[in-house]
């Protein structure tokens, strides 16, 4: 029978869940004992690896001083303070402004929210409409599951928000007839950097430079949704970096904290932040009741420090490499037909008639974790991985996929 818990992404009526109960590197114990190399980070965010004590001790050092308390008019707190600036200085906008959530998901509503807020203070309100792309994940709260393109997330909930157009995942084509047909009406372009959830999708060349044209000439606003490639998954602190191109808006959560306390936000540019602080009457009616969270800032503020102590930029570039050579050797060896991916996350497509899920399932029984995404399965670890276990990682998979 299930237990009282109602699994997220998975089927209700099953029973027989694999139960963590702990961690240590890029490691992870079930209650058997049995050792599983964490080739997901969880779920795309455990930078620096588990079981850190440095982050218990931030955290309970935290808890002893001040656990929680609201930041809404009037308050604030020391932790939430610093980590707004430590965030802004590691983006694209170090004289920008930083909205801090609890998820990703409540990022990527608040950073919609935003972008339709910032024109209508500037005169706009018809500016509602958001373009996204066709296997974009952006949450599941209404606002990102609205915008994301992929249709099995958005179905069975009743009716979606209006103002959302998915277009097709490469075409710019597409990008711009909707900008053509309808003018003035656009208020952001929403993409990932590098589409994780839909199967880890690098853009294609020149992509990224050509929304951030076109939403430029257009008066729109460019979002990149952060979640999964910011706090160093690509070798720098967000994609934008990656990639060279300064987004509007900059959506993050998970590698905030390394998943140890759940935080989320939104790096807001200068240009919004002006429309925002223009008049000192306006009130800001969004925020939630954790935003800003003294004990989830104090464990980002560790996080972060400890991604700059131990190079962990950098290690995310040699990760990608090795990487990147294991599946090229797959992929010559005829056992995966293709492979994609950027920094420290990437996926192998199966060959034809191989199932990317039994292939999962044959990878936990040899101790390794990979995450099957439609015919692909993804590997984005811990950047504290060694050279050792990503080896034994592609080696597992070289095991499983061999005939």
């Amino acid at each position: 029978m299930p237990t009282a818990l109602l699994h997220p992404f998975a089927k209700p009526a099953k029973d027989g869940f694999i139960n963590i109960v702990r961690g240590e590197g890029a490691l992870v114990f079930d209650d058997t004992g049995k050792q599983y190399i964490d080739g997901i980070a969880s779920l795309w965010y455990t930078q620096i690896g588990h079981g850190r004590t440095e982050m218990a001790d931030a955290i309970a050092d935290q808890v002893r001083t001040l656990e929680a308390y609201n930041c809404f008019d009037p308050y604030t707190n020391p932790r939430a303070e610093e980590l707004a600036s430590a965030v802004a200085a590691r983006s694209p906008h170090p004289d920008g402004r930083v909205f801090l959530t609890c998820s990703g998901s409540e990022s990527v509503d608040s950073a919609i929210k935003l972008a339709r807020l910032f024109h209508v203070l500037n005169g706009n309100p018809e500016r509602v409409r958001i373009i996204s792309r066709d296997r974009g994940y952006h949450g599941v709260t209404y606002g990102g599951m609205s915008a994301q393109g992929l249709p099995p997330n958005r179905e069975g909930w009743g009716q979606l928000l209006s103002g959302f157009d998915v277009v097709p995942q490469h075409d710019l084509g597409a990008v711009e007839k909707l900008f053509a047909d309808r003018p003035g009406e656009i208020a952001a372009v929403l993409t990932e950097p590098v589409q994780g959830a839909g199967g880890v999708f690098p853009p294609q060349p020149g992509y990224l430079e050509a929304l951030r044209e076109l939403c430029t000439a257009h008066g729109a606003l460019l979002i990149f949704d952060e979640v999964v490639c910011g706090f160093g998954r690509l070798g720098t602190w967000f994609g934008a970096q990656h990639f060279g191109i300064t987004p509007d808006l900059l959506t993050f959560a998970k590698g905030v904290t390394s998943g140890y306390l759940p935080l989320g936000g939104v790096v807001l540019s200068r240009t919004i932040c002006d429309a925002l602080e223009a008049d000192p009457d306006f009130i800001l009616r969004h925020g939630f009741t954790y935003s800003g969270h003294p004990t989830a800032c104090a464990a980002a503020l560790r996080n972060l420090r400890l991604i700059d102590e131990e190079g962990l930029l950098a290690r995310a570039v040699h990760i990608g490499e090795r990487l990147r050579d294991g599946l090229t050797h797959l992929f010559h060896e005829g056992l995966i037909r293709e492979f994609r991916g950027a920094g420290a996350v990437w996926a192998a497509r199966m060959n034809e008639g191989v199932s990317a899920a039994d292939a999962r399932m044959k990878l936990l029984d040899l101790g390794v974790i990979a995450r099957p995404i439609g015919d692909a399965l993804a590997l984005c670890p811990p950047l504290v991985i060694t050279d050792a276990q990503i080896d034994e990682c592609l080696a597992a998979l070289q095991t499983v996929l061999s005939p």
